[in-house]
């Protein structure tokens, strides 16, 4: 397999880890499974209106709701097998049969609503909005898209209503609304109703539908039910039963306990904002992981427990690394050091008590961190500082493996070869661009999806990097490379080498990218409003001072002999290799695939990939061996393409 065709696949899997199980056009089974829902929230919400006491009061809307509860069935049977599928069908075959019983509303809006809820556990539907929904626009968008039948108010009376059979729904209408859920509307925005003027409105943005589904799940609130809402809320009520998105739109008013909480939903509904404001910070978020971690480990489960503790990493203390690395590295690494100790306590069944202990010495590394980063927003001169090491430390690597190719292709007279290299490093800034966009704007990236991309791309990475600086070590002598030179002075690199080139060109900016891209989202929380000027005046800076280190280091390595030239090169991109072994394994172990066996009283060097743990030390004891027996080998076989 050539290296073109290698990469592909790789290309694909970065796309994968980073998107997570997300994307911008849903699969043909999520789809199927989001229809399955839309039914079962009309049949939960309009059955009981139309059948009392075993009776059908409207024939036509019995059998419809009866045509839904068939085609849940249909649908079902189409989505991809998995443990769950066969108890979904046997629920979904239960709805349909007491349906046609015409059993009591309570009884089927209880059966279609559990049904619904575990079809969305158990094919993972996304029930959510990524971010805030702006409301300032939907109300454009409703009077624009909407108000034509529904009414400028949304009570049901637009211009268009007269006729309409049904009427369009009301959304003032209490009895009815309170059966809605926002996740319901939301639905029915998108996918429509079939055999009614409702047609789906899927050519809006994800987020315009939500958006909408907010804008109408609302209307019926009033001023002072928001405003009380909002007292209530500040106050600590709902933050368990509403404080996530996913709460807030599953469930269904009527199902609140209390009119405190129906006033706390109203309030949220009108201002989604605060949900994400009142989002724990990554510490507290590491904490609670930790206490569950230990919960956890006290009842025996100990896969629980090791899950709790790469949380508590991933999606706690891994944010807060940027800005902490930047006023005390020491500090941050003796973090990460007893957080991946635990994991080990864990993996090794050590003793309650040890565990327990270790979870303090954390709780004891965070309550220093909380003073060392302080509390409110960061100054402006430690947020230009923050700005300019991040890029500065990620960009170093990227600009030492660019570089090095660079000025082999120039030296040697090979600009064929440039545009391999551009394209490499062009689609990894494009790639960057998107995964941004991604994080700000389409989902969040999981802890573990960050760092098993990161980990990944470095092992790939490694062993591009490898074979190309064996092929330079095999040319560094001048008899080789004029052997090669008279071979090869019409033709250009072969093209194993030339993808080779593209894929490390790609890889090692794509990695710094990514990994840059989360560390500046955090900054940017932290420095707050008033510090994003610093933080881009750091990144410019930072910027100017890698092109500036890419210069010197092109006009001086071009000023090389060829056989030194090369021997560096090479030297160069093998070194840079065994820094990416160690990086990707210590990123997978973060993740969770790898295991961490610590190695006592070995040293700890981050910046050279060298981290105290057998695993790493041991990966990259295979990459120099990889190395000695290559340069050996390549004395002995004839230096080709």
């Amino acid at each position: 397999m050539n290296l073109a065709a290698l990469l592909r696949p790789f290309l694909f899997l970065i796309l994968c880890c980073t998107m997570g199980a997300s994307s911008v056009r849903a699969a043909p089974h999520d789809e199927k499974a989001q229809t399955i829902i839309h039914m079962l929230d009309y049949v939960s919400v309009d059955y009981p209106e139309f059948v009392k006491d075993g009776k059908v009061l409207d024939e036509p809307e019995y059998q419809e709701q009866r045509e839904f509860a068939k085609q849940s069935v249909v649908l079902l049977e189409q989505l991809p097998d998995n443990v769950d599928k066969p108890s979904l069908i046997a629920k979904a075959k239960q709805l349909v049969a007491r349906v046609d019983d015409k059993a009591p509303g309570e009884e089927i809006s209880a059966l279609a609503r559990g049904l619904a809820a575990a079809v969305v556990r158990s094919y993972r539907v996304a029930v959510a909005p990524k971010q805030a929904p702006d409301l300032a626009k939907a109300a454009t968008l409703f009077q624009a898209q909407c108000a034509a039948c529904h009414g400028a108010q949304g009570r049901g009376d637009g211009p268009l209503s007269k006729g309409m059979e049904p009427a369009p729904s009301n959304f003032h209408d209490e009895a009815r609304m309170k059966q809605r859920s926002i996740f319901g509307l939301y639905n029915t925005i998108t996918l429509g109703v079939g055999g009614t003027p409702m047609r789906g409105f899927g050519e809006l943005s994800e987020a315009d539908r939500w958006a909408l589904a907010f804008l109408a799940g609302n209307m019926r609130a009033t001023p002072e039910q928001v405003g009380k809402g909002e007292a209530l809320w500040k106050q600590g009520t709902g933050k368990q039963e509403l404080g996530s998105y996913r709460a807030l739109v599953t469930q269904q008013p009527g199902e609140l306990k209390s009119a405190d909480l129906d006033a706390v939903r109203s309030y949220l509904t009108a201002q989604p904002s605060a949900i994400a404001a009142a989002a724990p910070a990554p510490l507290d978020v590491t904490r609670a992981k930790l206490a569950e971690s230990l919960a956890s480990y006290r009842a025996g489960d100990r896969a629980g427990a090791r899950q709790h503790a790469i949380t508590a990493y991933l999606e706690g203390f891994e944010l807060v690394e940027a800005g902490l690395d930047n006023v005390d590295a020491p500090l941050r690494r003796q973090v990460e050091d007893a957080m991946m100790a635990l994991r080990s306590d864990i993996d090794g069944a050590k003793p309650v008590e040890a565990v327990a202990q270790r979870v303090d010495e954390i709780g004891g590394l965070l309550a220093r961190v909380d003073e060392k980063l302080g509390a409110g927003d960061m100054s402006a001169a430690a947020a230009f500082t923050s700005a300019l090491l991040i890029l500065l430390r990620e960009g170093l690597e990227a600009i030492l493996v660019l570089a090095a190719i660079v000025a082999f292709v120039r030296k040697t007279g090979r600009n064929d070869a440039l545009p391999y290299i551009h394209v490499g490093w062009i689609a990894a800034v494009a790639l960057g661009v998107a995964t941004w966009f991604a994080a700000n704007y389409l989902l969040t990236i999981s802890g573990a999806n960050r760092e098993i991309t990161e980990g990944v791309s470095a092992l790939v990475a490694a062993a591009m990097l490898l074979y190309v600086g064996l092929w330079l070590h095999r040319r560094s002598t001048a008899q080789a490379w004029q052997g090669f030179i008279r071979d090869q002075v019409t033709t250009a690199l072969g093209k194993r080498t030339l993808w080779a080139m593209a894929g490390i060109s790609f890889l090692a900016v794509y990695r710094e990218l990514f990994e840059v891209i989360l560390f500046y989202e955090t900054l940017f929380a932290q420095a707050g409003p008033g510090g994003r000027d610093p933080v881009f005046a750091g990144m410019g800076a930072a910027a100017l001072l890698l092109a500036v280190l890419a210069w010197v280091i092109l006009k001086y390595s071009v000023r090389l002999p060829i056989g030194p030239f090369f021997k560096a090169t090479s030297a160069l991109l093998v070194l840079m290799a065994i820094v990416f072994v160690g990086h990707g394994i210590s990123a997978l172990q973060e993740a969770g695939w790898l295991t961490s066996t610590p190695a006592a009283r070995f040293m700890d060097l981050p910046w050279l990939g060298v981290y105290p743990n057998v695993q790493g030390l041991a990966a990259q004891g295979v990459v120099i061996a990889l190395v000695v027996a290559g340069a050996l080998l390549g004395r002995r076989v004839p230096v080709t393409r």
